[in-house]
């Protein structure tokens, strides 16, 4: 009887609750890591949507300073893309006569710029 308990001491291998715990501690990891994984994400995304915006104004300036005849109002998507402005992926631009506008597909605001460069963030219904 003793020769066959030691026998199964030199077994190699993990006991059930070692397995259990392991699989507890990266449950309780994920649980922590998940959630802020996703917030960094939307905060990334929003930041995208503000440096676009702020890029789309900066080619709108650029092609009004080539096109005197031109004003904001006149102003195209076409246009912006003829000052050098390049949509950012998972950012939508669009634009108004009074504003242009990013919208990032994830994120919890959009940005709006207008004529005179001032930025507002704005919450997504």
């Amino acid at each position: 009887m003793l020769m066959k308990l030691r026998e199964k001491r030199d077994q190699k291998g993990f006991t059930l609750i070692e397995l259990m715990i392991v699989i507890a501690i990266i449950g309780i990891l994920a649980a922590i890591a998940i959630p802020n994984f996703i917030k960094y994400k939307k905060n990334a995304q929003d930041v995208a949507a503000r440096a676009s915006v702020k890029n789309a104004y900066t080619s709108a300036m650029a092609y009004l300073a080539d096109n005197p005849s031109k004003d904001w109002t006149d102003l195209t998507e076409a246009m912006l893309g003829e000052g050098g402005f390049r949509d950012t992926q998972y950012v939508t631009t669009a634009m108004d006569n009074t504003w242009i506008r990013a919208t990032p597909d994830g994120g919890e605001h959009y940005y709006t710029v207008t004529s005179t460069g001032e930025i507002t963030e704005t919450l997504k219904p």
